[in-house]
């Protein structure tokens, strides 16, 4: 079927003829997803062979159909359009925090006007860009993305029962109580949250006879797996494959974690949708590290942006996604279970998206079989389209032009094997100098006391490294050298601009512009 195009016609408050009779198609199709959603091997069956086209259509059609839906049944939904001139789907305003959550009221923002009394769950964002948020969701719309999470992880670390030790942040955080219930269709499983000494209690009481999957924020993992290491815990004995999300993961991190861990994953979601929104797979890996080690591949896929974004499937049926033109991904949740639906939502994740069958072409003009490009999985390929993630974009400094990530920055630590062992986390700031000059600052903080020895040996292989891998920066330290040599600052576990950290759920990555450090 053909794609939906922006020229097509479009009614802003009532369908066309065209839309009404798409509408009434995608009813049967409903009827024919749930019954196959039902079970793993017929979800898996059927989207390793519908066409990449198909899907692409089918998720437009559902956006649409979920704005129609909106606009008659959400209160704020309808207010927030009121005065807007629509005339094509593309001119649908699109909604974040700031131009429709904090405008109005949770319950105006919900499906009839009101919070239903029962089978309500309310999870809570854990605020790393500001003031924490509440989300209400029904329990279909959990249900749901359980069973995605369910079958993803089962995609990636294989059908056998496993042992789960979830890691998450236990309490109101989405992920956390949500990784607990989805994982249990997958085995046994003990919600821990993020505590070292109950995890490795745990493994030991129940011996390695298990296959375990530990589930957690990336820096957690690595502060679990150095643990282990220090107190000489037999963790060879055990099988243990991780699952994280929460944020992003460097394949640095990935590179130092897999001698412990079989395999580990990463899963994609943000708190003001959904959690489980796309996934890594053994695809995805795959190209991530083609595209790190060949030059041509991440030109040819990203463009000429030097950071290596993460890369997730995801299931069209259940999102669709754009890209803006500040390259912001802008999700539509196309479920009618959702309580309070998400329309050409905005969080400001800046990355991309790519048509199965567009991305076969691409690798193939290199040379490169999608088919056979993750060795050593068992998995054929599901025809899922791909997004990629950089990150938010308010986590960014800019000195001289030059754009600095977090992502580089845990690149550059990660290469050097000896400092990523000592190192808990990181941030990075703009540092004000004298005469109203900056430079670029990054904090870390360590494991063992600080020296100036150890100063200087981060300080020399941050740059080096830095320089080597983010082009924009090569070029502005050629012309201001003096002017983009970083300020590094070491401190202990807890001391610092880290000791806010302790209560909470993800580390800071970016602090507000900071004075130089006498």
């Amino acid at each position: 079927m053909p794609a939906v195009t922006s020229n097509d016609r479009f009614n802003k408050t009532t369908p066309v003829f065209a839309d009404r009779l798409r509408f009434f198609a995608l009813a049967f199709r409903d009827i024919f997803l749930y019954f196959i959603a039902k079970k793993y091997d017929s979800f898996i069956a059927v989207f390793r062979v519908l066409s990449p086209r198909y899907l692409e259509w089918t998720s437009r059609i559902r956006a649409r159909r979920l704005y129609y839906f909106a606009l008659r049944n959400v209160p704020a939904y309808r207010d927030f359009l009121k005065d807007k001139e629509i005339r094509k789907w593309s001119e649908i305003p699109c909604t974040d925090k700031d131009t429709y959550i904090k405008k109005y009221a949770t319950e105006q923002r919900c499906n009839n006007g009101v919070i239903p009394a029962t089978g309500i769950a309310v999870d809570e964002s854990s605020g790393s860009t500001g003031i924490p948020y509440n989300w209400v969701r029904s329990l279909q719309e959990r249900h749901e993305s359980h069973a995605f999470i369910s079958y993803f992880s089962t995609y990636c670390f294989g059908k056998k029962p496993w042992f789960t030790i979830n890691a998450f942040s236990m309490g109101a955080w989405a992920t956390g109580i949500n990784m607990g219930v989805a994982m249990q269709r997958n085995g046994i499983i003990k919600n821990t949250g993020p505590d070292i000494g109950k995890i490795l209690h745990t493994l030991e009481f129940f011996g390695p006879g298990h296959d375990y999957l530990v589930a957690g924020y990336p820096p957690f993992l690595k502060q679990l797996y150095d643990y282990a290491k220090e107190q000489n815990f037999q963790w060879e004995q055990y099988s243990i494959s991780g699952l994280v999300g929460g944020e992003g993961m460097s394949e640095g991190l990935r590179d130092y974690l897999l001698p412990g861990f079989k395999k580990v994953y990463s899963g994609y979601g943000a708190t003001d949708l959904e959690i489980g929104i796309g996934g890594e797979t053994p695809l995805t890996v795959a190209i991530r590290n083609l595209a790190r080690e060949n030059q041509d591949v991440r030109k040819l896929l990203f463009g000429e942006d030097s950071r290596l974004p993460m890369i997730f499937q995801y299931n069209p049926v259940m999102h669709y996604i754009e890209v803006n033109k500040n390259r912001e991904l802008i999700f539509t949740i196309t479920r009618k279970s959702v309580l309070s639906p998400r329309i050409r939502y905005n969080i400001h994740d800046e990355g991309g998206i790519l048509r199965y069958d567009q991305l076969s072409k691409k690798l193939a003009s290199l040379g490169i079989d999608i088919e056979t490009i993750a060795k050593g999985s068992n998995n054929k390929n599901l025809t899922f389209p791909v997004m990629w993630i950089y990150g938010r974009r308010d986590f960014t400094i800019s000195i001289m032009g030059a754009n600095i990530y977090p992502e580089d920055i845990e690149q550059c630590l990660y290469a050097d094997i000896e400092l990523a062992k000592i190192t808990r986390s990181f941030c990075q700031s703009v540092l004000e100098v004298e005469n109203a000059a900056v430079r670029p600052a990054f904090y870390f903080e360590i494991t063992i006391a600080p020296t100036e020895e150890l100063k200087k040996q981060f300080a020399e292989s941050i740059l080096e490294k830095l320089i080597a891998m983010n082009a924009d920066f090569r070029a502005a330290w050629h012309e201001y050298p003096e002017t983009l040599k970083p300020e590094i600052y070491l401190f202990r576990v807890g001391e610092g601009p880290f000791k806010t950290d302790q209560n909470k759920i993800k580390q800071t990555r970016v602090l507000k512009p900071q004075r130089a450090i006498e």
